[in-house]
């Protein structure tokens, strides 16, 4: 199953290399590899974020499902079951990332734990604190719908994540 990801990812990876290197020609600019490597790094983490998004939806509404089903904890089944999804999906996020967008360069190093721990902090940063002061912001002074607040969230959320995620949480020594 392993060797089957790693294909895919690699076929997907030409791919996509392929694709923004023919956008860049078609509007008449060269661009250094470094520049390819980080594009497709950012649609690679963001693929892994959309998939962190259904999979902490999913977790969110089972565990509210089966807590309210069972009528566990009834006055707040819904924030434990935020609580576990958050939890698993920044794992899920953490795996993905840590083997398929911030892959280690040869002879490079970095704290498997270090890292856990700063990729937690990161998405508590982005995902729970900036995400709800900005909703606060974009609802209540700039009186905008909350169904569309969210989205705007994530245009400065998601590369903020990327930025700290590469720099920071996935820094190679």
């Amino acid at each position: 199953m392993e060797k089957l990801i790693n294909v895919l990812w690699n076929c997907f990876h030409k791919i996509l290399y392929s694709i923004i290197r023919a956008s860049f020609r078609v509007v008449g600019k060269e661009q250094e590899e470094n520049v390819f490597e980080s594009i497709i790094q950012f649609v690679k983490f963001g693929i892994v974020g959309l998939s962190n998004t259904i999979i902490s939806y999913v977790i969110y509404v089972i565990g509210l499902m089966v807590l309210q089903k069972n009528n566990l904890f009834p006055e707040f089944d819904y924030l434990l079951s935020q609580f576990v999804a958050f939890v698993l999906s920044v794992l899920w996020s953490f795996y993905w990332n840590n083997r398929i967008v911030f892959v280690l360069e040869a002879g490079k190093k970095r704290s498997f734990w270090k890292s856990l721990i700063k990729t937690f902090i990161s998405y508590s940063f982005t995902g729970i604190f900036l995400s709800s002061v900005l909703l606060v912001i974009w609802v209540k002074v700039f009186d905008l719908s909350e169904f569309i607040a969210p989205i705007i969230n994530l245009l400065i959320s998601v590369p903020l994540n990327f930025f700290i995620n590469k720099f920071w949480a996935f820094k190679q020594t």
